[in-house]
């Protein structure tokens, strides 16, 4: 009876083993595929890097064109998540806010903010919400903001002095405009000017290599280019120089507390609300030293060279194209009626200055690529599968100009923004200067309001005309690209009185 159990034959048991292992895979790789958007053609290692030129921002757009407004650009290993419409914007920062409200760990900001210990690029948690509540209650609110109506309107009277005892020669106003606006700032955040620090180069170099791609960010392999090319030192050099300046900062704001006198109410600035938290630790939010010197330099950064690159690009526009400046001069010079400069209280009438701000925003968006997020969990949005852990970057400059949303898109027109709601604020998602949702920049009130008054006093006040007769049209509008977009070379004027 035994004879009848047999053991089945091994060719058998192989083919239904292989049979098994086919149907699980297939299974798996079924549950598992995704359907991820279209990417270029990419070459091994190094992935779409050699189609990256200079201009990051008109590359990317010139890869869309091609593969459509969602693409993944394969920076070495890393898939880069790329929008760049309207539609795609809207989902990634309002309708799945939360899912992309992340930041990506990069190797340079993470060096020179102190581990990522800022606003901008801290990781979505419980730090980022108690530094960014911190700097927003003390600084950049619209109530605080307009306290500092004072600060802002003295210093554009020291630039604009300044101007007048240039008359008769060229003066550089790329230079004014980064020393008005990092004069505000140091007043306000660290209560007096610091114009000995020299800022501007040191900023220079910063936003430089916030713009750059780190090998070793998306090629391991090759962390090694980072030290031949120079970036490693770079970055090492700017912390370095960077955190002497805040610990001098700090040291003095300590000195100063300790000899303070009793009922002394002198204004406190940012530097020390940031030490009475680390003093008081409240809620069991610990504040340490480094992420006092990490939000400062993010409010130097965003404060000082976004701001005044902007206005440097307004009146730059202005001076290029002379219908704009003359009836941006009119609708100044009627309202300040005759009055020895423009006050804040004169802005709100002045709508073709808004305009021209609002066009200046949108032709020289001052960060053109918005700081990369990065998913938190798998989500789908146009019907592709994103995963988790994805960094994402929105081509702002691209969305700013595409043609089926703006009329003469490549044509610098302020009319476009009279009697437009369209606004910068985040709720238009064709026009995000600043970003949108929970990651978007917070300092708009503080920005704006330095742009405002410094471009109406300074067409109030002077005609700008280009050195040894050169004509408008002479102008170089050259772009020198970082994390933002600068102008090359800088802007040099004579200045006339106009009364």
């Amino acid at each position: 009876m035994l004879s009848f159990i047999q053991t089945p034959p091994f060719d058998i048991s192989l083919s239904f083993l292989v049979a098994s292992i086919f149907i699980i895979w297939i299974l798996s790789n079924s549950r598992n595929k995704k359907n991820l958007p279209p990417s270029p053609w990419k070459l091994p290692l190094i992935g779409n890097l050699h189609q990256l030129g200079p201009s990051l921002h008109q590359s990317l757009l010139d890869m869309a064109k091609k593969h459509g407004p969602l693409m993944l650009v394969h920076v070495g290993s890393v898939p880069l998540l790329v929008a760049t419409s309207v539609e795609a914007s809207q989902l990634i920062l309002k309708t799945h806010d939360l899912v992309f409200c992340n930041r990506p760990h990069l190797k340079i900001p993470n060096k020179i903010f102190y581990g990522s210990k800022d606003i901008a690029f801290a990781p979505y948690g419980e730090h980022w919400r108690q530094v960014k509540s911190i700097a927003v209650l003390q600084l950049l609110s619209k109530t605080r903001v307009h306290s500092f109506r004072k600060v802002r309107e003295e210093e554009t009277a020291n630039m604009l002095q300044e101007i007048g005892e240039s008359y008769g020669s060229s003066v550089n106003l790329s230079e004014l405009f980064v020393a008005l606006t990092n004069n505000v700032v140091c007043r306000v955040a660290l209560g007096k000017t610091y114009r000995g620090l020299k800022f501007k180069n040191l900023l220079a170099r910063l936003m430089g290599l916030l713009g750059y791609l780190s090998i070793g960010n998306y090629i391991p392999l090759l962390s090694w280019i980072d030290r031949l090319s120079g970036i490693e030192r770079k970055t090492n050099e700017v912390a370095k120089e960077f955190d002497d300046l805040l610990e001098g900062v700090i040291d003095e704001h300590i000195k100063r507390r300790e000899t303070k006198v009793e009922g002394d109410d002198a204004a406190q600035d940012l530097v020390d609300i940031l030490l009475d938290v680390q003093k008081e630790s409240a809620g069991g939010f610990v504040v340490h030293k480094d992420t006092i010197k990490a939000v400062i330099l993010d409010v130097f950064a965003a404060g000082t060279d976004t701001t005044s690159t902007n206005i440097e690009w307004a009146v730059s526009e202005l001076v290029k194209h002379p219908r704009v400046m003359k009836k941006l001069q009119q609708e100044v010079t009627e309202i300040a009626n005759g009055k020895s400069m423009v006050t804040e209280d004169d802005l709100s009438k002045m709508k073709y200055l808004k305009a021209v701000i609002k066009e200046t925003l949108r032709f020289h968006i001052p960060v053109p690529l918005l700081v990369q997020r990065e998913t938190t969990q798998d989500v789908n949005i146009m019907g592709y599968d994103i995963p988790a852990g994805t960094p994402v970057v929105i081509n702002a400059w691209a969305i700013a100009r595409e043609p089926s949303v703006w009329e003469e898109p490549n044509e610098f027109k302020p009319e476009r923004f009279l009697n437009n709601p369209v606004d910068y604020r985040g709720l238009h998602y064709e026009f995000i200067p600043f970003g949108a949702g929970r990651r978007g920049c917070p300092g708009i009130e503080f920005a704006i309001a330095v742009n405002e008054l410094a471009i109406a006093n300074l067409v109030y006040k002077y005609d700008l005309a280009l050195p040894n007769g050169n004509g408008a049209e002479e102008l170089d509008m050259t772009e020198m690209s970082g994390i933002s977009v600068r102008k090359k070379s800088p802007l040099l004027v004579v200045a006339t009185p106009r009364f």
